[in-house]
């Protein structure tokens, strides 16, 4: 303990001389020491031995490889000692700290040369902080669990703060291998132009990992810790950073750790720079032709709400910004190109009418592509938008999607009791049992009527009226049901009724009639979800954009919400209107039938939907393995029509991306429904 003391004793003196403390009597520096020495080994911080500095997070598309973009407030990642090349270790030991391997945490020799330079020149100029010394500060400076005012202590040119650090690094030598300290140093300090470690300093700069560095290359890098924005070769100033290397390369000489051939060979070398940056947000995203900024947005808003990554969206936000996470997202690139492609082909990108389309996979809530006729961005141009015009949200709650809605209406018959087969003969038009003071009422009843009379009117069952889309046959079947078991069957299948009028009519819905040809906001993504609990034989999951993150998968939410066989007599239905037949051959027309020849003789089924005076067009197809819906709109004037023209490219627009989705491996068809459900006891 006393030569401890007494050799903090002497360092406290050589600082005392350098920060100007030199009239300190030296008992009082060694008394200060013998506090300092017992109360630093019992609060040396724990961040030292293992700091904590931001990291950026990588996400990937479901591959794994394909970077989608990186989230960060510092661009940095930690890697090994073992993944940094041997002459970046030595470049920077010689550009900083020549002593390293020699001195316990204080270089005695720096700090006395430091004083006897700066009393000749009559001011602080000569540096004698030690690797070990610029680490402990760094360490606090980035310290994410300080306040900023704790972290801003950490560079402040006071006794204080040098007493601390003086300390610190000697107890940091006590308790770390010098490759640790090494390793830690690399990793935290800050090279310019926004790197921050090795690893981004090595990218951006060259464009290599740690480990390829050669030696030319390492000692530029070393070079720029000095003046980092100043002598970046990115951002500073090129020639400077040559002189620096110079200085690198000629204390390597010096130290002995190359030699002269070595030397003059590195410095000949002619260096390209590579100024790549990683993208940082949604905005920034790779895929920008395919609009992955969109799925990356649904992304962004799917971790802002999961509690395991902070107390609050805050914390949350904060953690994908510093955590250093790995995330593989459930982004499928293909099925996303043919899916932007698609909906460009019905609509261009400066068309102020949209075709948002999505895709997901049933029993899992996989979300495998967001596109639509838009460039993810901010930018001035009429294409460009941040909205979430797929997956909804920030005021976007989505568009009427018309007859798709008659699913729901089907599900509460069926889980009633009543079969397949429920026969009705259905008029041109129905006069119901709710008032309405609207237009086209008739005498104060609702009486919606049928698109085209002459192929709709007649006898039905839930098969042919659902093929057809025969609007009187499906009021009819709600008002057999009630309003209110079909609203709760939409909910239960995920339709969120975010739209605050239509959270309100959701309420008190039993005067509802409407509600079942789709006159309710939702998006593709609600829309293909809830059809693919139908294609999963009644097990609704949640959309979901992530498969794992840091290596571990996220779990599913799903849950049972229909009976199986309920969902089965759902599907065989709805292949009556993509142009396939029923189990039970009660397919007789539908809406869609171009559909059946993209797939042969592979199972699917689907439905369209038109809104009143077609303002919107939609489709939702599904196989057992997928599903997709897009909703043809004018997102910023709903009561512009996209008119009934587009219907028939919309269909084959989402048919064509759900067949991209379902691959070319085969898949087994729907399960027949029971005769229970088809035909009743």
């Amino acid at each position: 303990m006393v030569v401890r003391v007494a050799r903090l004793g002497g360092l406290l003196v050589l600082v005392g001389a350098l920060i100007g403390l030199s009239a300190i009597p030296v008992g009082a520096v060694l008394r200060t020491g013998a506090q300092w020495s017992r109360r630093q080994r019992a609060e040396l911080p724990a961040q030292l031995l293992n700091p904590s500095s931001a990291q950026l997070t990588r996400v990937y598309a479901n591959d794994g490889k394909t970077l989608i973009t990186t989230f960060y407030d510092e661009d940095r990642q930690d890697v090994a000692l073992t993944q940094i090349a041997p002459v970046m270790q030595k470049a920077i030991v010689a550009a900083e700290d020549t002593r390293f391997y020699e001195h316990g945490g204080v270089d005695l020799k720096g700090v006395a040369r430091a004083v006897v330079s700066d009393a000749r020149s009559g001011s602080a100029e000569q540096g004698a902080s030690t690797l070990t010394m610029q680490l402990v500060r760094n360490v606090l400076k980035e310290d994410p669990s300080l306040t900023p005012a704790e972290r801003a202590q950490a560079t402040q040119d006071t006794a204080g703060r040098k007493l601390r650090e003086i300390e610190y690094a000697v107890e940091l030598e006590n308790r770390l291998t010098k490759q640790q300290i090494l390793r830690n140093y690399l990793n935290i300090v800050y090279f310019g132009d926004g790197a921050y470690g090795i690893e981004a300093a090595a990218r951006r700069i060259f464009g290599v990992t740690p480990a390829r560095l050669d030696l030319a290359q390492a000692a530029l890098i070393a070079g720029v810790v000095q003046s980092p924005d100043a002598d970046n070769p990115i951002s500073g100033d090129k020639a400077q950073a040559k002189v620096r290397q110079g200085y690198v390369l000629d204390a390597m000489l010096k130290a002995g750790t190359i030699t002269q051939a070595q030397h003059d060979k590195a410095a000949a070398e002619k260096l390209t720079y590579s100024g790549a940056t990683q993208p940082n947000g949604c905005v920034g995203a790779t895929g920008q032709a395919d609009g992955w900024g969109f799925f990356c947005d649904y992304f962004e808003r799917w971790w802002d709400g999961q509690a395991q990554f902070g107390a609050t969206k805050a914390e949350r936000e904060n953690a994908l910004r510093r955590g250093g996470y790995n995330i593989v997202t459930t982004l499928d690139p293909d099925v996303q190109k043919v899916a932007a492609k698609q909906s460009r082909k019905v609509y261009g990108l400066d068309n102020k009418k949209t075709l948002p389309i999505a895709v997901v996979q049933p029993g899992t809530g996989q979300v495998l592509a967001l596109a639509v006729n838009r460039t993810y961005g901010t930018g001035k141009s009429g294409s460009n938008t941040v909205n979430p015009l797929i997956s909804g949200g920030s005021g976007i709650n989505g568009y009427p999607s018309g007859s798709t809605f008659k699913m729901f209406t089907m599900l509460a018959a069926l889980e009633a009791g009543m079969p397949l087969n429920s026969g009705y003969d259905s008029p041109a038009k129905l006069v119901t049992e709710w008032s309405d003071d609207g237009p086209g009422n008739c005498d104060g009843k609702y009486c919606p009527g049928n698109d085209n009379p002459a192929w709709m009117d007649g006898y039905r069952t839930m098969w042919d009226a659902f093929g057809r889309s025969v609007n009187t046959y499906f009021v009819h079947l709600e008002e057999q049901v009630g309003p209110a078991a079909v609203v709760a069957m939409a909910k239960r299948l995920g339709i969120s009724f975010s739209s605050p009028s239509d959270a309100k009519l959701a309420e008190s819905p039993d005067s509802w009639g409407s509600f079942t040809l789709g006159v309710i906001d939702t998006t593709p993504l609600e829309l293909a979800s809830a059809y693919a609990t139908v294609a999963a034989d009644g097990t609704y999951c949640a959309p979901l954009p992530v498969e794992t993150v840091n290596g571990a998968a996220v779990g599913k939410s799903c849950k049972q919400v229909l009976d199986p066989e309920v969902a089965r007599a759902a599907a065989d239905a709805a292949r009556c209107p993509v142009g396939q037949q029923s189990a039970y051959g009660k397919c007789d027309g539908g809406t869609a039938e171009q559909v059946a020849g993209l797939f042969g003789d592979r199972a699917v089924a689907g439905k369209t939907g038109s809104t009143e005076d077609n303002r919107t067009e939609t489709f939702v197809g599904f196989t057992p393995t997928m599903a997709a819906a897009g909703i043809a709109n004018d997102p910023a004037d709903p009561s512009d029509r996209v008119g009934s023209g587009v219907e028939s490219r919309v269909v084959t627009a989402v048919a064509r991306t759900l067949r991209a989705a379902v691959g070319d491996e085969r898949y087994d068809g729907f399960p027949p429904p029971s005769t229970v459900r088809a035909y009743g006891d």
